[in-house]
């Protein structure tokens, strides 16, 4: 019988180490975050290893204590936008236990008409480390998404990844303004999916260049 509580790792992970030694490669050595980010991109370092995002966090406060009173500030600087482009949708079964059972529906955002339903998933999060901890708690920034968009009368789905880090420089240097909030409180975000009172939040930007219509 195979217990569903134990968490799947990918193959480079050594069961005999502690995963935590990953993350902490990964945080400190550049050319290993590298390596990692280009070989598994629909992944991240925790969950490549069977940890949580708040294991990645704790780890990332203990090996950066100072970055925690870093200023919000890096919002505008100019930088050449990456074209985005739509991939094959993919699916990975699971098996999940109750304790971890999410319901679908907080993950799941429709558009004003209706017959559209979104979902988005965290495909990359910033090193940056949230500041002013102790008012807003655990949160994290995000680079890159991937959005799940089905239309509900013709079944379709369309899937897109997205560098909304990117996305926010193009907007703020074309028209001076920007309206993502890329920090997501850890709270909403479940199984690597954000919970939908923050898609509005993460696209806007991307809608507003017409990279998204929703």
């Amino acid at each position: 019988q195979v217990d569903v509580n134990v968490k799947k790792t990918l193959n480079f992970v050594d069961d005999k180490k502690d995963p935590h030694e990953y993350i902490r490669r990964y945080l400190m050595e550049s050319k290993y975050k590298d390596w990692f980010n280009r070989n598994y991109p629909n992944h991240t370092i925790y969950d490549a290893v069977g940890l949580s995002m708040s294991d990645y966090l704790s780890m990332k406060r203990e090996l950066f204590p100072e970055s925690e009173a870093i200023n919000e500030e890096e919002l505008n600087r100019k930088e050449k936008p990456v074209n985005t482009n739509f991939k094959p949708t993919t699916t990975h079964e699971t098996k999940t236990s109750f304790d971890e059972f999410i319901d679908e529906r907080i993950l799941l955002s429709h558009n004003a008409f209706g017959d559209k339903e979104m979902k988005i998933k965290i495909l990359e999060v910033s090193d940056e480390i949230a500041p002013l901890v102790t008012k807003f708690g655990d949160r994290v920034k995000i680079n890159k998404i991937i959005v799940t968009i089905k239309h509900l009368q013709t079944q379709q789905i369309e899937e897109g990844e997205f560098d909304i880090e990117s996305i926010e420089k193009e907007l703020a240097e074309k028209r001076h303004y920007t309206s993502t909030n890329r920090w997501v409180p850890t709270r909403d975000i479940k199984n690597g999916y954000v919970t939908n009172s923050r898609h509005t939040s993460l696209i806007s930007d991307a809608a507003a260049l017409d990279y998204i219509t929703f």
